[in-house]
């Protein structure tokens, strides 16, 4: 039997959206504290209504620009959720959600 090569070329993209929210007032925050879609905006300055549900890829979740453990939140379609955490966040920090969509082609 021959010895063949298969060239396999795969190209994977991404779409980034992104969604700030400077806290107009202190947020305490443990396990369950949920925070509204509708308080962000997106990344045209528009109010956000929903966030994207990410089917295959991830969200990233930065407060006061620092990223945040992956099990400490869940992001739905209408709000924000952190888990595992207690906490208080200050008056006038931002929270940047980063919904980030991978699309594989062959």
């Amino acid at each position: 039997m021959a010895l063949s090569i298969i060239n396999i070329h795969v190209n994977v993209s991404s779409t980034s959206t992104r969604f700030f929210n400077v806290l107009a007032t202190p947020l305490a925050i443990k396990d369950g504290t949920t925070v509204a879609a509708t308080t962000f905006l997106n990344d045209s300055g528009n109010a956000a209504t929903t966030f994207p549900i990410v089917t295959n890829g991830y969200y990233n979740l930065y407060i006061n620009g620092v990223l945040q453990e992956g099990a400490s939140y869940t992001v739905s379609a209408t709000e924000l959720t952190f888990h595992t955490v207690t906490g208080a966040i200050s008056a006038g920090t931002p929270i940047v959600i980063e919904a980030v969509e991978l699309v594989t082609t062959i």
